[in-house]
């Protein structure tokens, strides 16, 4: 690893890794086709009565859907949905991947069940698309003034659209997962906020120019958001290393084994995903409200009351990400299978008998270690929505779109570092190869 910390080393092996480059300027012309999408608008809508509309509501959920559309909302464009009916539909997959046969045999059939379970989370998407597009539709017609000429085709126009845009998004990130860089997911979640990062940091300097906040505020509010960058990376870093021991074995007149390794378990196993699927789960009043005509029906109160900063907001919010960290973690981590591994290949955990007490043992830990990953991210995702809604200053700000800007950069250096290593190594093959 020593070698890519060295640039001119690092730089040649890029130019080396003919594939590796062609991956990344694949990302990025992928990543440069959402963000145009993202300005191209819905027909028949008025622009300056939804820039009045989106203005009044940035710090309502509809601030945080706008967020993960990467600022299609407020310019109500194709990609108005985003990537939210498939993150959706991806938690009803897991969930039933959990608690059903079917789906619990589909995951244990490897390549094949993998398959079938994301095609299922296709159909799933387009369904709750459908039913969102035409909440939009709706919630548009009720607005006053936004829309031009408001009936029937209008709705179904509009629901298409958002539909086909939804659909566009989740085939963007399936090609940047297989031919790309990365988590084709993530990386498109991550480009919508990190594109408006500079918007939302000009408006805050703004705002302090013109004396809205105090440039104390805004020091200390900067201060806090590097504080908890630094803090994300040093977690998402952090591991527990068990230690495998595995014995010596005797064939003819050589002994063989003997040696250790470590079993590494993360502190926050489940990375970003239980923020990005609490973040779902309370965007659902948004989805539920659009349908409403009244003002004060109980869903248009529940959603004014999950506001930024809200204490519903935040119970909710904090309940989600404990619950999504431990169900994750349970299904991306089986202690019970990793210790049949050990057992079958001859490691063990010193002090602790192979088997139910090696599986029983790595359970408690990783249960631990789940407790402070989830208290983690509680902090990381609410302490900076607390400060940031006494202020107004956009949610891009906010301690969710930390987090999964700093984890997803993380994870894909890492990949890269990755693939650069194979490179080198295949040319270091083939050196020797060609020295024979």
């Amino acid at each position: 690893m020593s070698n890519f910390s060295d640039t001119s080393n690092s730089g040649s092996s890029f130019f080396q890794g003919n594939d590796l480059s062609k991956r990344i300027f694949y990302t990025l012309f992928i990543l440069v086709i959402y963000r145009f999408c993202t300005y191209v608008p819905i027909p028949g809508i008025d622009p300056d009565s939804l820039k009045n509309l989106i203005s009044g509501n940035e710090r309502s959920l509809l601030g945080m859907f706008n967020v993960f559309a990467g600022g299609a909302v407020q310019r109500m464009a194709i990609l108005t949905l985003g990537i939210m009916p498939y993150i959706s539909a991806s938690i009803i997959i897991q969930l039933l991947t959990g608690v059903t046969e079917y789906f619990k045999n589909l995951k244990s059939q490897g390549e094949y069940g993998r398959k079938k379970i994301t095609q299922y989370t296709r159909y799933g998407t387009v369904l709750l698309a459908l039913v969102q597009g035409y909440g939009v539709s709706v919630s548009l017609e009720n607005s006053q003034g936004i829309v031009l000429d408001p009936g029937m085709y209008f709705r179904f126009v509009t629901t298409v659209t958002l539909v086909t845009g939804t659909i566009l998004i989740m085939w963007l990130g399936e090609q940047i997962t297989a031919r790309g860089v990365g988590n084709g997911i993530s990386l498109i979640i991550f480009s919508g906020i990190v594109a408006e990062i500079p918007r939302a940091l000009a408006s805050t300097f703004e705002l302090g120019r013109t004396g809205a906040i105090s440039s104390v505020a805004i020091l200390s509010i900067l201060v806090l958001l590097l504080a908890a960058i630094y803090f994300i990376v040093y977690v998402e870093r952090a591991q527990r290393r068990i230690l495998i021991q595995y014995p010596k074995r005797q064939m003819g007149n050589k002994m063989y084994g003997g040696e250790s390794s470590y079993l590494p378990l993360k502190v926050n196993t489940a990375g970003v995903i239980p923020a990005i699927f609490a973040s779902a789960l309370l965007l659902l009043p948004v989805t539920l409200s659009n349908f409403s005509t009244s003002s004060n029906s109980i869903i248009l109160s529940i959603t004014s009351m999950l506001g930024q900063g809200k204490p519903l907001y935040m119970i909710f919010y904090a309940s989600g990400i404990v619950f999504f960290s431990f169900f994750y973690t349970s299904i991306i981590f089986n202690p019970v299978e990793t210790s049949d591994n050990l057992k079958k290949n001859g490691g063990f955990v010193p002090g602790i008998r192979p088997g139910d007490k090696t599986s029983e043992f790595i359970q408690n830990l990783l249960t631990k270690l789940t407790v402070i990953g989830s208290s983690y991210l509680v902090i990381i995702c609410l302490l900076p929505e607390v400060l940031i809604s006494k202020y107004p200053i956009p949610f891009y700000l906010g301690g969710t779109s930390l987090l999964i800007v700093a984890v997803v950069a993380m994870d894909t250096i890492t990949q890269v570092q990755t693939r650069l290593m194979s490179a080198q190594y295949a040319s270091l093959i083939k050196k020797t190869k060609f020295s024979r």
